[in-house]
């Protein structure tokens, strides 16, 4: 459903009625939407044990789909995870799934996988002894927001890697959960969360840019997911002469941009027009946010082409 403008978020698309009909690829099958059910002792369910990753559809192509499947079987490496299928099998059921849904282009996937079902209600992995869950959901998704995003900074930060590792794309996302729940009750969007060190960092969803007399900056990488969108929009200003720094930077600094966006696979880059209640630059998308969404956009005529 379509949200209002006073009300929105970075993962907003437009209404389609089509995403009511999906088929959705499940441990091996595709099946219809209300179909795709997974048991109360999921491990993805009870625990939040599993991992994840977002994925575009840009003229029948997966865009960066290698770095996707490096963070994912990154990520089942770290928390000890058999996924149940090599590179060429996701890719095969990224592609079934695809097929089944006839979608060309505007799409989203979000692939999941679990520890799997459980044989008692208890954490020890080693009660997950049916095999990984695996589901890729695919919808029609074309974002649209009425405005730049509104950003509050909350209490919640990213943490230390020996507690979390905020670069792993787990299903356990409670504390951005949290910090998204902070900021929609000041009267924001989403949440600005800072470091350990207070620094300025990430937002519950997405990665976190400002601009400044001409140059790109964002943080340090260390305590935030390192997004590929992120990554391709460093590159770019390299790759063009813009200055671009991973650098620690305060709110102070933050809340004298010229200009601030979002890094995203769903929103490429999305304009953010107030943090705090201070208007960021004109409030609305900058110059130099739109020229990165141009180069951006060429990027991915090249790769999906």
């Amino acid at each position: 459903m379509t949200q209002s403008a006073d009300k929105i978020s970075t993962h907003q698309a437009a209404e389609d009625a089509r995403n009511e009909t999906i088929s959705i690829w499940l441990n091996g099958r595709v099946v219809p939407k209300a179909e795709a059910v997974v048991s109360v002792y999921d491990s993805g369910f009870m625990l939040g044990d599993g991992i994840w990753e977002g994925l575009r559809l840009y003229n029948g192509y997966w865009a960066f789909l290698d770095e996707h499947l490096d963070r994912l079987f990154e990520a089942a490496l770290a928390v000890d995870l058999e996924i149940g299928l090599d590179r060429e099998g996701v890719k095969a059921a990224l592609e079934e799934t695809r097929a089944a849904n006839r979608m060309q282009t505007d799409a989203h996937a979000r692939l999941m996988v679990t520890r799997g079902v459980k044989t008692r209600p208890f954490q020890h992995p080693s009660l997950s002894q049916q095999g990984p869950t695996v589901a890729i959901i695919m919808e029609h998704s074309t974002p649209s927001l009425p405005r730049p995003i509104r950003l509050a900074t909350v209490p919640h930060i990213r943490g230390l890697p020996m507690s979390q590792d905020p670069k792993l794309n787990s299903h356990s996302k409670l504390n951005c959960v949290l910090a998204c729940i902070a900021a929609e009750k000041a009267g924001a969007d989403e949440a600005l969360m800072l470091d350990v060190n207070g620094f300025v960092n990430t937002t519950n969803a997405c990665n976190f840019f400002i601009v400044r007399k001409g140059a790109v900056w964002t943080s340090t990488g260390d305590y935030c997911m390192n997004g590929i969108t992120r990554q391709k929009v460093i590159d770019i200003c390299r790759a063009n002469g813009i200055p671009v720094f991973e650098r620690n930077y305060s709110l102070v600094d933050t809340y004298g941009a010229d200009e601030a966006f979002l890094t995203g696979t769903f929103g490429a880059q999305t304009p953010v027009g107030k943090i705090d209640g201070r208007q960021i630059g004109t409030g609305q998308m900058g110059p130099m946010t739109e020229r990165l969404r141009g180069l951006y956009k060429d990027l991915v005529a090249r790769e999906c082409r």
